[in-house]
């Protein structure tokens, strides 16, 4: 009997990876996105207030022309293999004792990301049930009730996929994608940098 193929069909590309240099620049990046945070009082949520990227300082074109390259790997490593335009929409995000991100996508948007400038370790979270994931992120299956008939160790049958991440690292995925970020239950903030890739519309894009 010939072997069977199979396919993945409709796959979502999640995309991870520590930046080179993270070590020198996220205490720099921390100082300055504090420094700003001070100055006004909805910066987390005003993101559409300015583009972080447009500030003209270091620290802050290092972590520019690291998105830059990470959205063409991204390109490559999901099969798009010519030449993209876009556009990067950034906002700084800090997150103190209590504050977390509801369930949400980013419309209008190709792709979105986050770099992780400081993550707490929770060691000093009050006490509390032990499922909790203080920081953590999570992503959501986009296909409404694909784990119904779900059986063990069937890919479908977790519809949560759920990292802690590191300083350092950066996340990228297809801005359609359903995420929320868990509490921060740590007396340090967390600080991170969030960002949308929105295309310079061709002819070429389409399929």
């Amino acid at each position: 009997m010939a072997e069977p193929e199979f396919t993945a069909l409709w796959p979502t590309n999640l995309m991870r990876i520590t930046l080179p240099g993270a070590e020198q620049a996220n205490p720099v990046l921390a100082e300055l996105i504090e420094r700003m945070d001070a100055g006004r009082d909805q910066m987390t949520t005003d993101y559409l207030s300015g583009n972080f990227f447009d500030f003209g300082h270091p620290a802050v074109g290092w972590l520019k022309s690291c998105v830059e390259r990470a959205v063409v790997d991204y390109a490559r490593g999901t099969g798009v293999d010519y030449p993209i335009d876009f556009s990067i929409q950034a906002w700084p995000n800090v997150n103190r004792f209590g504050d977390y991100h509801d369930l949400h996508n980013h419309p209008h948007s190709w792709l979105s990301g986050t770099y992780y400038v400081r993550v707490p370790s929770g060691e000093d979270a009050p006490p509390g049930r032990e499922d909790r994931t203080p920081n953590a992120i999570s992503f959501f299956d986009p296909r409404p009730q694909a784990n119904m008939l779900a059986i063990r160790n069937d890919p479908q049958v977790d519809p949560e996929h759920r990292i802690l991440p590191e300083a350092g690292q950066m996340l990228i995925w297809p801005a359609f994608l359903h995420h929320m970020v868990h509490v921060n239950l740590s007396r340090e903030a967390r600080i991170s940098v969030s960002f949308n890739i929105v295309l310079r519309w061709r002819n070429e894009y389409l399929p």
